[in-house]
């Protein structure tokens, strides 16, 4: 049916050119966990170069964080890449979670993505994490966390079989993300400060995608002197890089000057 007969207005049809869109340079997906309050919102801070586009799907999670529930994403990871633009290309697929990561394997994670896509560049929280401190020259750092015993001592091993040491851990102890979204940040200032004065620390890392540290890594590290990282900010520096996206923005912090 001619849709403009059917009209009582006169129905004008224009030709059209297309052009790269909002991703004319980099298409970036991200896995976030149903639990996430925190992730889209400072990636937004993040992300604001030209021509980079952020795609986002959730996935399935409990909001308790133990080593049982953390391994059971897994199986989840594939079908929330599915629905991150099908048919599109993207440059970079993050799967948000840090202490999930740990848990599953990087090198897990990484497979479980490139089921849906195939030969995408991958990375996560630590994936980031462990780039950033060798983009930065760290090698002793501070470890702030929101989780239990159990877990930081899982963090401890990882970081430092990847080659970094780890001088002083410091947590607040907490089991549940939807809290854990809700430290507020004065709280996560005394813990950065009083753990980055310590002059065997070179730098501190501040685990655990829901923590909201983007808006006070500049001010931090002026502070101490020394860089500090997040989660959430490192990730997205790597996928930024990871992208071709290399321009620097010292604003942001000593990560996004490398």
């Amino acid at each position: 049916m001619n849709m403009s007969a059917t009209l009582e207005k006169p129905y004008d049809h224009f030709s059209f050119a297309m052009d790269s869109g909002i991703a004319a340079r980099a298409s970036l997906g991200l896995v976030v966990l149903a639990t996430d309050q925190t992730i889209e919102h400072e990636w937004r801070q993040l992300l604001t170069q030209p021509g980079v586009a952020l795609y986002h799907s959730r996935l399935y999670n409990d909001a308790q964080i133990s080593p049982e529930k953390l391994a059971l994403m897994e199986a989840e990871i594939p079908g929330a890449v599915d629905l991150i633009l099908p048919g599109q290309p993207l440059q970079v697929v993050a799967f948000g979670c840090t202490s999930g990561t740990m848990v599953i394997t990087e090198q897990k994670v990484f497979e479980a993505i490139r089921r849906s896509r195939p030969d995408v560049a991958c990375t996560t929280p630590l994936t980031g994490a462990m780039a950033a401190l060798k983009a930065l020259g760290a090698h002793r750092i501070a470890l702030l966390t929101p989780y239990v015993a159990s877990i930081n001592r899982l963090f401890c091993d990882f970081i430092e079989a990847a080659g970094v040491g780890v001088a002083r851990v410091g947590s607040f102890n907490h089991d549940n993300d939807n809290e854990v979204a809700r430290i507020d940040s004065a709280s996560l200032r005394a813990a950065a400060l009083q753990l980055g004065a310590d002059p065997a620390v070179d730098a501190v890392f501040v685990s655990c995608t829901s923590l909201r540290m983007v808006e006070q890594i500049p001010a931090l590290e002026a502070e101490l002197g020394k860089p500090v990282i997040s989660s959430n900010y490192a990730m997205a520096w790597h996928a930024l890089r990871l992208a071709g996206i290399e321009e620097k923005q010292p604003e942001l912090g000593r990560l996004f000057e490398q």
